[in-house]
């Protein structure tokens, strides 16, 4: 294929139009790229020591490119996706750069199919880049675009490490950096395991401090409620995703069992899997991946849909756009901080006294360290554009 496939999409919905209706695209840019982790990030499901991701460029005649990223956790799904995002950009050849226009033509063209696995991540990663377009040729950052203020956005440090040394010394430096609340993955033993990492991570941030715990889905039903009873004494702000995250009945058991409150989303498709957790009432809080529940757009009707159910929204991962995304949602909880990709930014996210800031440049504030990325080894085994 060309080295820049031609794409064209257009002007943003609702309330937030910019000033970028007109805009024509005139090329995307795929590039999928494994960037080394500072700490391997331990999870009860096995250790992550890179994050793959997809760089996406939009190329308008005017001038302005729109960037996004996705992170797909596996370097086997760089090559596909990088070239499943390159052929829908051809698809939206002749359309305006404007994410309601581009959004209609691949509801249509995905109608049959789904806006699940891949395809979802990849129009996902289309929304976001075209969003920033928009608010690129508005001149405001993506948060004023959307209605939200530039003020920072409370966040939690997500700590990498499972044994209780590594993870009380690298909550203690969470602590040292100003923030007053902190995730630790459990699951990987049994529960005595969990209580000692729970106790270790809780001398270390201090009472006051709020400590939430994630099981990625490790647990059946009957051992998640088990262990959930007894961790119910150690002061938890939540447990997220317990068990397997597509079983909202199993999560509603869980959560009528417990005292502390579940939190579930980061593996949920759009608005529909959180309508099934709303009915299951599988959850007290919801958290929003943005590569997952339809980027911008999809985040947009999802936090409406989570205000009206009086649920709080957290975000998972991406924590430059979701900056943006929690400061106009009007029940923004927490921001999940754990800086994955600053080593490839320009001008990484910035964290002050807890809190994360929101970048006051036009759009999403995402821009590529191109001398980092050419000192990446392998990133050009998947360039398609």
């Amino acid at each position: 294929m060309h080295v820049a496939s031609n794409f064209e999409a257009s002007s943003p919905a609702g309330d937030a139009r910019a000033g970028g209706a007109g805009l024509r695209a005139r090329s995307v840019r795929a590039r999928g790229v494994n960037v080394p982790l500072p700490k391997p990030l331990e999870t009860a499901r096995g250790t992550l020591r890179t994050a793959p991701a997809v760089l996406i460029d939009v190329f308008t005649d005017e001038g302005i490119t729109g960037r996004a990223y996705v992170s797909v956790y596996t370097q086997l799904v760089l090559g596909p996706l990088t070239r499943l995002i390159h052929d829908l950009a051809e698809l939206l050849q002749s359309t305006e750069a404007d994410p309601a226009l581009a959004g209609v033509r691949l509801d249509r063209e995905f109608a049959l199919l789904g806006r699940t696995g891949l395809v979802g991540i990849a129009l996902a990663a289309i929304d976001m880049a075209l969003w920033d377009v928009q608010a690129k040729a508005a001149g405001q950052p993506l948060a004023v675009l959307l209605g939200g203020p530039l003020a920072p956005v409370s966040a939690y440090a997500s700590l990498s490490s499972m044994s209780p040394l590594a993870a009380g010394i690298e909550a203690q430096d969470a602590v040292d950096l100003g923030f007053t609340a902190v995730k630790v993955k459990l699951g990987r033993g049994g529960l005595a395991d969990d209580l000692e990492l729970v106790r270790a991570v809780r001398e270390a941030i201090g009472a006051d401090a709020e400590l939430m715990v994630d099981y990625n889905q490790a647990l059946p039903v009957d051992e998640a409620i088990r262990r959930g009873r007894r961790l119910d004494a150690e002061g938890l702000a939540w447990i997220e995703e317990p068990t397997r995250s597509d079983d909202f009945a199993g999560h509603a058991r869980i959560a009528a069992e417990l005292r502390t409150p579940i939190q579930l989303g980061e593996n949920w498709w759009g608005v529909s899997d959180l309508e099934n957790g709303i009915a299951a009432r599988s959850s007290s809080h919801v958290m929003f991946d943005a590569m997952r529940i339809g980027g911008v757009s999809g985040w947009r009707r999802a936090a409406e849909r989570a205000q009206a159910a009086g649920l709080q929204v957290s975000s998972h991962g991406f924590p430059e756009i979701s900056a943006h995304l929690l400061a106009a949602t009007p029940a923004a909880h927490r921001l999940e901080f754990a800086d994955k990709f600053g080593p490839i930014l320009t001008q990484p996210i910035k964290v002050a006294d807890g809190h994360v800031l929101v970048s006051d440049r036009p759009g999403c504030g995402q821009e590529w360290d191109e001398q980092a990325l050419r000192r990446l080894t392998d990133w050009r085994r998947y360039r398609s554009a």
